[in-house]
């Protein structure tokens, strides 16, 4: 304990993998995330006792050089439950204890945030999707990450790897008034496919599909030039339930101009929820081949389509269409949908327990839904748990 003026504060220690380490390291990236969805970085009771432990004056100690620092770390601005959690000004010096201090005030202008409500939404939904990137054991820093370019052919993005939106747009330079109005809030590489990120949070996706269509462009051109990624097919959507990703779902299906629909732009649209469960299905888009891999454990050779047949589906087995779902794809979901109506069959949806609700909602009683525990599968391609907290 420190004293100072005759006020006793608690010793808290900077190093790696601590709690308060990992605030720290996630306010760096994103500037400010949103109280409500604290419970992403770890146990919420744990978490939001810290939160609240940091809005007080702590003395701060780096245990590499024995530096220490007296100050509030978070502050809490906004309405009852839709609170932002940002650094607090007098607490920028221990940014450089773990070599963020240059980037953060660049990037978010010594510490200068809008209180617009639209501009707090997008740091929002950019920081759900880094802290999910984070959860599941990715570099999210862009302080120590590769450096995109956008010169020439030089691999530099070899593991996987989440950049946040800020990085990509400054990338794309000249392209940057045609980008400025995607909803992309980053860029996961892993192996040889680059997805797109996007995060609804609790609204149905709007798209712009000309904007979206020249992002996908642009980052296409990230991904030659910097992983050796051809193309950009396929896009990781979040959201706060399911719901969401029906809403998304039957919007596409009303959209009357196809070729700007979502499900247009990006052949895979993988839906993860926001939660604890989402984290886990989120850790097999890190395996490379992982959906080829699964296919073989559930069906023999001899009975899967291997996207030649009439429609969207994995296997036929004794007499019934099966389509296997733990990806979470939905525009793959909807083409199986659109296949079915026309072929007078059983057919059956293979899936995680929580992503029954909205497969029923959208698919109705026609189609058997099966289910397998994520357990199982994380037992089968040796996913370990040491990255379940934060």
């Amino acid at each position: 304990r420190n004293s100072r003026n005759h006020e006793v504060f608690e010793m808290i220690y900077v190093r790696r993998g601590s709690q308060a380490f990992e605030m720290l390291t996630i306010l760096s990236v994103v500037g400010e995330f949103p109280n409500c969805s604290i419970h992403l970085l770890g146990r919420e009771r744990v978490y939001q006792s810290l939160v609240a432990k940091l809005t007080e004056p702590q003395t701060f100690c780096q245990t590499e050089t024995g530096k220490q620092l007296t100050t509030k770390l978070l502050t809490l601005s906004g309405k009852r439950g839709d609170k932002t959690v940002r650094l607090y000004r007098k607490a920028l010096p221990i940014l450089d204890w773990i070599g963020a201090d240059e980037y953060y005030r660049d990037t978010f202008k010594n510490h200068k945030f809008s209180g617009d409500a639209s501009h707090i939404n997008r740091n929002h939904r950019v920081a759900e999707a880094t802290v999910m990137m984070r959860r599941v054991g990715l570099e999210i820093r862009p302080y120590l990450l590769p450096k995109l370019q956008s010169q020439r052919i030089e691999v530099r993005v070899t593991e996987p790897t989440f950049y946040p939106s800020r990085i990509l747009k400054g990338t794309f330079l000249a392209d940057m008034n045609k980008t400025m109005f995607t909803r992309i809030v980053g860029a996961l590489f892993s192996g040889d496919t680059c997805y797109a990120v996007y995060n609804t949070r609790a609204a149905v996706m709007k798209w712009c599909g000309r904007g979206e269509f020249k992002a996908k462009q642009s980052l296409g051109e990230v991904c030659r030039m910097n992983a050796g990624i051809h193309e950009v097919d396929s896009a990781i959507l979040f959201g706060n339930d399911a719901s969401i990703a029906l809403g998304t779902l039957r919007g596409a299906d009303e959209d009357k101009h196809k070729e700007y629909r979502f499900d247009s732009i990006y052949d895979h649209i993988h839906y993860v929820p926001l939660s604890q469960e989402g984290i886990r299905q989120l850790r097999f888009f890190l395996i490379p081949r992982w959906q080829e891999q699964l296919l073989e454990m559930l069906f023999d050779d001899a009975d899967r389509s291997f996207d030649a047949g009439l429609f969207e589906y994995d296997a036929f087995v004794d007499g019934t269409y099966v389509l296997a779902h733990f990806d979470g794809d939905i525009a793959r979901l909807i083409r199986y949908r659109e296949g079915i109506e026309h072929i007078p069959a059983h057919h059956e949806v293979l899936c995680f327990p929580h992503q029954v609700s909205y497969l029923r909602a959208y698919l109705g009683d026609a189609v058997h839904i099966k289910t397998i525990d994520i357990l199982t599968l994380e037992n089968e391609f040796g996913i370990g748990k040491e990255k379940d907290e934060i």
